[in-house]
């Protein structure tokens, strides 16, 4: 007999499915490189547990950070808990260590592809807050109400000019 008080957290299961699936499409091209025109945009929680920067990126970034993975990129290495890259800024290379719960957004603009992380600020074993499908919208959070606990698809407009 099961407990009618207990839920599957759906929320939560996909929260995980979709880290990996970024774990996986990183470790491939870290293996293989870039296939195609595909290139992406990752915005992160710079003061995330386990993000490791250059001082001066955490300065001028103080909240967040969005960093493109296209025609330059070294030492690309995929982990069960995040990334390591080198990016150049300004012809400096830099080190950068991202978690994947530090990951606000991933974006590959070639095939219209994004997800969207609205929170990470509970365990796994933590109950999740809402577990509800997402109310049907334009992809839009509204950051004046309390954000969902799971990752939902990007609209491209959003990071289109002029919107």
């Amino acid at each position: 007999m099961s407990d009618k008080s207990s839920t599957i957290a759906y929320g939560r299961l996909m929260h995980r499915a979709m880290r990996s699936l970024i774990q996986n499409v990183l470790s491939d091209v870290a293996q293989s490189g870039l296939p195609g025109q595909h290139h992406f945009f990752i915005t992160f929680d710079t003061g995330a547990p386990g993000v490791s920067l250059a001082d001066w990126l955490r300065d001028r970034y103080p909240e967040e950070m969005t960093i493109v993975i296209q025609n330059w990129y070294d030492g690309l290495t995929v982990d069960d808990d995040g990334f390591a890259i080198i990016l150049n800024f300004g012809d400096s290379p830099e080190h950068l260590r991202i978690p994947f719960d530090a990951i606000r957004t991933f974006v590959d603009p070639s095939v219209e592809f994004g997800l969207r992380f609205e929170s990470t600020d509970h365990g796994d074993d933590a109950p999740e807050p809402e577990d509800e499908p997402p109310s049907p919208g334009n992809g839009q959070a509204d950051r004046a109400k309390s954000p969902p606990q799971h990752a939902e698809v990007v609209r491209l407009d959003t990071f289109r000019k002029g919107n």
